[in-house]
């Protein structure tokens, strides 16, 4: 059975006092169900946010990694970082990644490995552009994303990972996306091992 993953991606909102009271009111008002939940604020909050979730049931994840895992690299952030101030996981893919910095299916695939390697989870945004989804290439772009990360740690490598679908053409443009429209047009990865999907 499929884990249920609720994970919330502050992007560049926060301070160290709305943070304080954010994570206060999600611990405090968790429901009881058996869903995982994440926060994954800005670098800078990391080490503090660890402490104010320390013995609670929400997981810690980055928005992002580098997929170096150390030299002179300045501004990025290690895996091994991440691990050493209690993250469990990072995003890896996410649209705006993708986008906005250029990162092509390559880098995601080594950022994603670079996660793995260093114990954590990662968790992988996939998601095709409105106008890719107006031509019909959902599938393809999807399957283009995955296969960079199956390409370079294999399938095996999904039974410790999280696939993230971002439908990036609902957003801002007045569409929306619904569970049921997405089961209606999902469809196995063609070099999927049905055993290991996440």
């Amino acid at each position: 059975m499929r884990r249920q993953i609720i994970a919330g991606n502050w992007k560049m909102h926060g301070s160290r006092a709305e943070n304080a009271a954010l994570v206060e009111s999600i611990v405090h008002k968790l429901p009881n169900s058996s869903a995982e939940v994440w926060v994954c604020p800005p670098f800078v909050y990391l080490a503090e946010l660890t402490r104010a979730l320390a013995g609670s049931r929400v997981s810690l994840g980055s928005q992002d990694v580098c997929a170096e895992t150390q030299g002179a690299f300045t501004g990025e952030v290690s895996a091994a970082m991440l691990r050493d101030v209690g993250c469990a996981g990072a995003i890896v893919g996410h649209s705006e990644r993708r986008a906005l910095f250029g990162e092509s299916d390559q880098l995601v695939a080594r950022k994603f490995a670079a996660v793995l390697a260093a114990g954590l989870t990662p968790i992988l945004c996939v998601g095709e552009q409105l106008a890719e989804r107006e031509a019909g290439r959902t599938f393809e772009v999807v399957d283009r994303q995955l296969d960079a990360v199956l390409d370079l740690s294999g399938v095996a490598a999904f039974t410790r990972a999280v696939i993230a679908y971002e439908p990036v053409w609902a957003i801002g443009t007045g569409k929306t996306a619904s569970a049921a429209a997405g089961r209606r047009s999902a469809r196995p990865h063609p070099r999927a091992d049905r055993g290991s999907r996440c």
